[in-house]
């Protein structure tokens, strides 16, 4: 489930091929909710290297990428909830390729305010959840971008 901001629409995407060296586009879902009065922030682990990071992935033919930051919360972590149409910001880094080499990656982030969180989903059992606080979430992260979003992080003033 998606929500529009009063002032602008993120219409569906048509994508085209991009060359090897170009910076690829990734979209992150940033899953947070509100607990006895303070936010926390869901990380999930990476499949290869364990490591804490927010669900992402390569754009999807047809859909905003707040939708489809969504469909990665959902299939990678079990989420479901209300995902902002206002984009909180962007982050880079460098991809491993399963079949060796990296390429650059930059990964615009969607606020998604979980209302579910599912035992079952698509990639569980190869993945771990685990809530924190802002602050924490940003110390177990590398990206120094993604560390300032997370360290600023509030959900009143986003989308």
């Amino acid at each position: 489930m998606t929500k529009s901001s009063d002032t602008s629409h993120q219409a569906p995407m048509r994508l085209r091929a991009a060359r090897k060296q170009d910076p690829r586009t990734q979209f992150a879902a940033l899953p947070y909710r509100r607990r006895k009065g303070q936010v926390q922030v869901l990380l999930i682990t990476s499949l290869d290297t364990d490591r804490w990071i927010l669900p992402k992935d390569w754009p999807m033919d047809g859909c905003t990428p707040a939708a489809t930051a969504a469909q990665e919360a959902w299939e990678e972590a079990g989420i479901r909830g209300v995902v902002s149409e206002a984009c909180l910001g962007f982050y880079s880094y460098t991809k491993t390729l399963p079949e060796g080499g990296t390429i650059p990656c930059i990964a615009a982030i969607f606020p998604l305010e979980v209302q579910d969180l599912a035992d079952d989903f698509p990639e569980a059992g190869r993945r771990r959840r685990k809530w924190f606080t802002p602050a924490k979430a940003a110390s177990r992260i590398s990206e120094p971008d993604l560390k300032k979003i997370l360290r600023n992080f509030d959900p009143g003033r986003a989308g």
